[in-house]
């Protein structure tokens, strides 16, 4: 007995080296993904064991090693024993008795199959006894394997039989969202502020404020909500490295602006009401050329912040990032957005790796390319084009340069210079019927201080130009075509991973949403020296949220959303939003 446990001891590495194969060939032979440039975007990638013709080749086994010569006999006599794709063999993993035994089938499979090749003078005679003498020590185990096997292959062949595609795999997203907005009143913006107090307090100026409020009223609409935002990605695959995405969305979750908060700024990350309409809401191509490059194309709801590194990986994300629209990147990656909120954009985006350091992106969208009337189209209508310089020296730091060019129709309600996030004025610093192009600078920076600190911000300048002018008088005309306006913004964002435990989240961000800085917008009257459409002072956005990780599938994040100096005038009330978001992931 002492023998063959001394033999079983001998040929234990060969059965771990099947058996660990057996164990992994279902994940070794899957392509693994990882997050690209353009926001979660993913490529494949294919590790699988490989065969070894020497033991040296076998980084972690010495020749003072108990069972060197067991493993280097069965190199040279065998040609069965396989490494891991980093050059290692593992010895010291525990295994099963299943695990052995699924290995011990796979060395009577080697071993017949020697034998009927002609070879059988190959193996030793004391070989094939130990090996009998485990088989007849594992027969109940073999038979259970075999068992297993032959239900899963009953199994697999029924899924194969009635599965949607062998191509295509859907995910799916599900957004609860409870969330409501307090403070005082509404929003106005400076123009709005500059009438009001220059009437003597009173009676009149009353009056004034609540005709600039309107017939919504000048209190927040601060009742709660409770809505949802769900979507289903169908993602096909025809080379292993490429994917074709179909993307089914509804959401119900209305904008905590205009009549509600009276500004943008205090938008959440995921709003847009269709009254929970199925709706196409993306439909993209990304396949590679080549090593270096990727290419996305666009068919519909193509956003830039999807196909770039928006260089906010902890915040990016509406789902599991900033519960703010402010939060989660600069504005210069919402370059092609428009102020309806249509979701069509089209085009193209490249991705080029210049060195393992620094990669270069361009993009172009337009947001009616499908529409061939006067003034759409793929290259006659509202468009944005966006290129960016990211440099990556380590793992934990980023840095990137991004400039974008935008045209905005007057019509259609496409004009939103700023990403519909910053002041009135910002978004439309010429009014919403004048069309207006930008150019627009853009600085973002991620630091990883160590494993549970990162810190990141980014600084973002436009200007904007007025592409028609608002009358032909030039008394009356207060909008000449060639003013311009200046806007900034930015922020400081101090991320926590795995604050509490592991996949947790905590944040802070602390910014400046876009504010107009200066505007050659004309005076209202021939009397008045204050250009219209510039903002009076400068808001402040903070912004608190702890996402905790219940397991892989749901998370809940209740989060604190402050605007201090709301429409950059310090006349508005600040404005508070709460937020508990919990995340379904599938």
């Amino acid at each position: 007995m002492s023998k063959l446990l001394r033999n079983s001891l001998w040929i234990a590495p060969l059965v771990f080296v099947f058996a660990t194969i057996a164990s992994g060939s279902a994940s070794a032979n899957q392509p693994l993904e990882t997050n690209s440039a353009n926001s979660g975007e993913t490529s494949g990638q294919t590790q699988e064991l490989n065969q070894v013709t020497s033991v040296s080749q076998l980084s972690d086994v010495k020749p003072t090693d108990w069972a060197f010569q067991a493993l280097q006999s069965l190199v040279e006599r065998y040609g069965v024993i396989a490494g891991y794709p980093d050059g290692t063999f593992k010895g010291n993993r525990s295994l099963t008795r299943y695990e052995f035994a699924a290995g011990l089938r796979a060395a009577l499979d080697k071993v017949n199959e020697l034998i009927a090749a002609g070879t059988a003078d190959l193996v030793k005679k004391e070989d094939i006894e130990i090996l009998q003498r485990l088989q007849e020590e594992y027969t109940a185990e073999l038979a259970t394997l075999r068992g297993r096997v032959d239900s899963l292959e009953a199994r697999i062949s029924e899924v194969e039989g009635n599965q949607f595609s062998t191509t295509t795999k859907l995910n799916g997203e599900v957004i609860f969202n409870l969330a409501g907005v307090f403070g005082g009143d509404r929003a106005l913006n400076s123009d709005q502020w500059r009438t009001i107090n220059a009437i003597p307090p009173g009676a009149a100026r009353e009056a004034a404020k609540d005709a600039a409020f309107g017939a919504s009223g000048r209190r927040l609409q601060d009742n709660a909500i409770l809505s949802d935002r769900v979507r289903l990605n169908l993602d096909t695959s025809f080379t292993g490295k490429d994917r074709l995405r179909v993307r089914l969305e509804a959401n119900n979750t209305a904008a905590f602006s205009g009549a509600v908060t009276g500004t943008n700024m205090s938008r959440l990350g995921w709003d847009g009401d269709n009254q929970n309409s199925v709706v196409i809401g993306k439909a993209f191509y990304r396949f590679p050329l080549g090593k270096q490059t990727n290419v996305i194309v666009d068919a519909t709801g193509g956003e830039f912040y999807d196909n770039f590194n928006v260089v906010n990986p902890l915040f990016e994300s509406s789902s599991t990032g900033a519960v703010s629209r402010f939060g989660r990147f600069s504005p210069i990656y919402r370059v092609s957005n428009t102020s309806s909120g249509s979701n069509t954009g089209a085009g193209l985006t490249v991705s080029y790796k210049l060195s393992d350091s620094i990669t270069f992106t361009g993009g172009y969208l337009a947001r009616r390319a499908n529409d061939p009337t006067p003034g759409r189209g793929l290259f006659d209508g509202s468009y944005g084009a966006l290129a960016q310089l990211a440099f990556q020296p380590n793992k934990d730091l980023t840095l990137a340069f991004a400039y974008g060019r935008s045209y905005l129709s007057g019509a259609n309600g496409d004009v939103a210079i700023s990403g519909n996030y910053g002041s009135a004025f910002a978004n439309q610093p010429f009014g919403s019927t004048i069309a207006t192009s930008s150019n627009q600078y853009g600085l973002q920076t991620s630091y990883r201080i160590n494993p549970n600190f990162v810190l990141g911000g980014w600084v973002g300048y436009t200007q904007a130009t007025a592409e028609t002018s608002s009358g032909t008088n030039p008394v009356t005309n207060v909008v000449n075509r060639g003013d311009r306006a200046d806007i900034w913004n930015w922020a400081v964002t101090l991320g926590f991973p795995d604050l509490g435990k592991k996949g947790n989240l905590g944040g802070i961000i602390f910014g400046q949403p876009p504010k107009v800085t200066s505007n050659d917008f004309g005076p209202a009257t021939l009397t008045s020296t204050t250009a219209r459409r510039q903002d009076s002072d400068s808001s402040f956005h903070v912004e608190a949220l702890y996402r905790h990780q219940v397991n892989n599938n749901i998370s809940i994040t209740p989060g604190l959303i402050v605007i201090f100096n709301p429409e950059n005038n310090s006349n508005n009330n600040t404005i508070y939003t709460g937020v508990l978001r919990t995340t379904f992931r599938f």
